[in-house]
């Protein structure tokens, strides 16, 4: 139930939550424990009152004094050392009148009326305390207006006769501790012993107690109340604004959360608003790559479908076998389009779910490169006598920072490229060399018929192909696939014809390490 209740709440109601919990929790064991600490040091002071009763009660007993003011004056003098503690000693014989005082050795009769607003029984349990404060010679009105005698009359009434009775008392800002017991000699009753103690100090710890528990749970609140505020204002407010900002993403509305002042910000949630920020651009740009390209996909397949679905059908009506012959080679030119289409776009989607996964490292270009001259000159040099050749400018190291079979790839598909605009026993030229800035260079140079556009980015377009027939038909996403890996590596690819002679020049920038 309480993880149900948890669950739906905000951070900062369940923040509240729970330190209320834990404030009731607290409140408790302090209403508790301050209920049970005055009880505690009453009773310590009692276990003392009782001892001097006890001690008082075998002198009287040992010298056999008579509970008449003459003998009590007598004994008070001689046994002063057993009352040096305490604040006042009073004795009653057993029709409850006064016969000593230690406050007044002059034995003049008193009426003690003192206030009782509470009454704490440390020996006796509370049914007992509720039978001798309960009876009817004692007016428990709302001032608890209570004699000594009274307390005495009904306490010599009781079942619990004998046994010593403690209460506390509060008169004009002072807290009184009385413990009272009855004094027996060779088993009759021969009078009655209180022993009177301030206890201010009793009553100060406990106030001390209580103020210290308030004032302590007041700044505890204020504390908390402030945490909540700078939590809920630097901490939860802005984590409220970036859920509502991937929620406009989500939902593709327009952007109706403003993030940039807590992209601004130097913490975790400056750092994550920026994360944040970048993964949706990138996002976003990876959304409108993926739906141009499959619509430039449909629009390229749409032609040869269009083409087989109108030989297909002629195909069908036709009797003749040469334009049979001639529709079957359409067909089948066709389907070899659109298959070369959907391969290269597979190969794309692999590399671009590869290279998030990748790691750009430092790395040595001039072996990497020679590598794929030397694959190509195996292959192409037998088939069609077309000869790779590779230069540098002869400097030490070409290092640049990037993924190798990525390179590799880059150098294959210009190489390819290369190729086959070349024609048979012809030559390619690779060049590496560093810039005056330090920058590295790869050329790759044909002896083709070069570029007829004037624009020669158009060449890196998706599906752009402006190949003579002699030369083969291609998907046109070759250089594209080149253009988005350069990119990956932050360098730079032109394309021009060659100055020196006839054929194409490309070049391949890369940023200095």
């Amino acid at each position: 139930m309480f993880n149900n209740i948890l669950k739906n709440l905000s951070i900062l109601k369940k923040f509240l939550f729970i330190n209320l919990i834990f404030f009731t929790i607290i409140g408790l064991f302090t209403f508790a424990y301050i209920k049970n600490v005055q009880p505690n040091l009453i009773k310590k002071k009692s276990s003392n009152h009782i001892e001097v009763i006890n001690n008082t009660i075998d002198n009287l007993i040992r010298l056999n004094v008579k509970f008449v003011e003459e003998d009590i004056r007598s004994f008070l003098f001689s046994t002063r050392f057993l009352f040096q503690n305490l604040d006042r000693v009073i004795f009653f014989d057993n029709e409850l009148n006064l016969v000593g005082d230690t406050d007044t050795l002059d034995l003049d009769p008193r009426s003690f009326s003192t206030r009782l607003d509470t009454v704490e029984l440390e020996i006796l349990n509370e049914k007992i305390t509720k039978e001798i404060t309960e009876k009817k010679n004692i007016d428990i009105g709302n001032d608890h207006s209570i004699s000594l005698n009274d307390v005495l009359f009904n306490y010599a009434g009781s079942k619990n006769f004998g046994i010593p009775f403690t209460f506390t008392q509060e008169e004009f800002n002072k807290f009184k501790l009385t413990t009272i017991k009855n004094v027996m000699q060779n088993g009759k009753n021969i009078g009655y012993l209180a022993i009177t103690e301030n206890a201010n100090d009793v009553k100060a710890a406990i106030d001390e107690r209580k103020n210290f528990i308030i004032r302590t749970a007041f700044a505890v609140g204020i504390v908390i109340l402030i945490f909540s505020f700078v939590l809920n204002r630097y901490f939860l407010k802005p984590i409220k604004n970036l859920v509502s900002y991937t929620k406009t993403i989500k939902n593709k509305n327009p952007k109706t959360t403003n993030i940039d002042t807590l992209k601004l910000r130097n913490d975790e949630l400056g750092l994550l608003s920026n994360s944040l920020d970048d993964m949706t651009l990138e996002l976003q740009k990876r959304i409108t790559h993926a739906e141009n390209f499959s619509t430039d996909l449909v629009h390229e397949i749409r032609n040869p479908l269009a083409s087989l679905k109108s030989a297909s059908e002629i195909l069908h009506d036709t009797s003749d076998i040469n334009q049979r012959i001639k529709l079957i080679d359409i067909l089948s030119h066709d389907v070899q389009r659109i298959e070369r289409l959907i391969t290269d776009y597979s190969q794309i989607l692999k590399d671009e779910v590869a290279l998030s996964k990748e790691k750009i490292k430092k790395l040595d270009l001039e072996p990497i490169v020679k590598s794929v001259v030397d694959d190509f000159n195996n292959i192409h040099k037998l088939k069609r006598g077309v000869k790779i050749s590779y230069e540098n400018d002869k400097k030490n190291k070409y290092f640049i920072n990037g993924i190798e079979n990525r390179i590799e790839q880059i150098v294959a598909n210009l190489l390819d490229n290369a190729v086959s605009f070349s024609e048979d026993n012809k030559e390619v030229l690779v060049k590496v060399s560093k810039s005056n800035d330090n920058k590295v260079i790869i050329n790759v140079l044909d002896e083709g018929e070069g570029f007829k556009e004037k624009d020669t980015k158009k060449i890196f377009n998706r599906f752009y192909s402006n190949r003579p027939d002699k030369f083969g038909e291609h998907s046109g996403l070759g250089l594209n696939i080149v253009k988005n890996l350069v990119d990956l590596h932050h360098a730079t690819i032109k394309a021009s014809n060659r100055s020196d002679q006839k054929g194409a020049s490309m070049e391949i920038i890369f940023p200095q390490v």
